[in-house]
């Protein structure tokens, strides 16, 4: 299908494919609707345990990512464990000189 607009003398045409809507489709889905067909969440995603703004107030305090190699984390699996190595380190020999990570 073509889709022409005229405005002011100047022609706007459109070569993307459109399908009409049948007089009884609707632009939104009914909450009571079954239809699963634009559902793009994939049935192994389980949230009903989740947990809303479990992390928010961290989050927003700021936040710091390190990337572990693999076999560091194969020691240290989880923050706890690396809070607790690097707190340690730091109580006995004072915090690492600075230095720009590379």
């Amino acid at each position: 299908m073509r889709l022409s607009i005229q405005s002011n003398q100047i022609e706007f045409v459109s070569s993307a494919p459109v399908r009409q809507r049948r007089e009884n489709e609707t632009h939104m889905k009914h909450e009571d609707s079954d239809e699963t067909e634009d559902d793009d969440m994939l049935p192994e995603y389980d949230f009903s345990q989740g947990v809303r703004g479990k992390y928010y107030e961290a989050y927003k305090k700021g936040t710091n990512v390190v990337l572990l190699e693999a076999d560091v984390f194969e020691v240290f699996k989880d923050s706890v464990s690396v809070n607790s190595a690097l707190r340690q380190y730091i109580t006995e020999h004072g915090p690492p000189s600075s230095h720009k990570a590379g």
